[in-house]
């Protein structure tokens, strides 16, 4: 039986199913949903990987960062103790741990969404503004764990549960977050120099070798970036210091008094007091917490369970 034949001026109509639009509905949930999951991923393994990395570092270090601490409390030509190096570390670890994990938990989903959003020449600026924004995000423990670790390390208080009892006693609430100021001061300049510098000297050598960088590279680019931030900020966490430590006496009364306080009475070179340890626990501890965060995030990346192909076809 023959076709029957269609004038050639016949419209021609395309059926489409009822379903495209479903699929595309469940497409788009589908990609909202992965972005979703993707992002608390990279939030959960930044914080495992950025508390881990953050605990190793404060504990090895900790004495060098006491003696750090003394030389910049100290007034004039004063001797500083060597005894108690780890006096406040259990105490200290409380909030790092926390403190680290936010940072980083905050820093990596961050720094993803914003070279996504900036072009590739403005990397640097990314890896700035993601430091910064995560040193911000971590301050709310940071800096409380910051005044009691520098106030037993200066040996006002023997224990981190009397430190807080009696900071909040004497001081007030607000006693736990003196020197806030200046700890942001001296902190999100570093954290987005030292992130930044080390995102970028990573990225140079690993475009110049052609290959994933191996755990000793990474620590030395660690180390380097640290070394170099932490010399560069030592003035700003010398007045930091200054300010957190004072208490109740209340000598300076912000941080522009503090520093013309210190160049009158002990002269400019008072504000580089302390750089010799700073910048050895910051290089130091730079190459333990780079080599540990990513090799951290690699571990954490094999584990990964592995995502479906939604791209196999279809059955007719």
């Amino acid at each position: 039986m023959n076709a029957e034949k269609v004038p050639p001026d016949t419209p021609r109509y395309k059926m489409h199913s009822s379903t495209d639009g479903h699929d595309k509905i469940f497409a788009s949930a589908s990609a909202r949903e992965e972005k979703r999951v993707d992002f608390l991923r990279v939030l959960y393994e930044g914080a495992i990987a950025g508390g881990a990395a953050g605990g190793v570092v404060e504990t090895v270090l900790y004495p060098i960062d006491t003696i750090k601490t003394r030389l910049q409390a100290v007034h004039g030509g004063g001797k500083i103790i060597l005894k108690g190096l780890y006096s406040g570390l259990a105490g200290n670890l409380a909030g790092v741990l926390p403190a680290s994990a936010i940072f980083v938990g905050v820093y990596e989903p961050t720094k993803q969404k914003l070279l996504k959003t900036f072009p590739e020449n403005l990397s640097a600026l990314a890896h700035l503004a993601a430091g910064a924004v995560g040193g911000a995000a971590s301050s709310i423990i940071r800096v409380p764990t910051e005044v009691v670790k520098q106030r037993m390390q200066t040996g006002q208080f023997s224990s981190a549960p009397d430190a807080v009892r009696l900071i909040v006693a004497k001081e007030g609430f607000k006693g736990l977050y003196v020197g806030y100021g200046s700890f942001l001061l001296r902190d999100l300049p570093f954290d987005a120099m030292q992130f930044c510098m080390y995102e970028q000297l990573r990225m140079g050598y690993k475009l110049a070798a052609q290959r994933d960088l191996n755990d000793p590279e990474n620590a030395i680019i660690g180390a380097f970036a640290g070394a170099i931030t932490g010399a560069i900020t030592t003035p700003l966490d010398v007045i930091k210091t200054r300010l957190m430590v004072q208490g109740s006496a209340n000598q300076y009364k912000g941080i522009f008094d503090c520093v013309r306080t210190i160049i009158r009475e002990e002269g400019t070179p008072a504000l580089l007091k302390g750089m010799g340890p700073r910048v050895l626990w910051i290089g130091i501890g730079g190459s333990i917490f780079f080599g540990i965060l990513e090799r951290t995030k690699q571990i954490l990346a094999q584990r990964r369970p592995v995502a479906p192909n939604t791209n196999s076809s279809k059955l007719d």
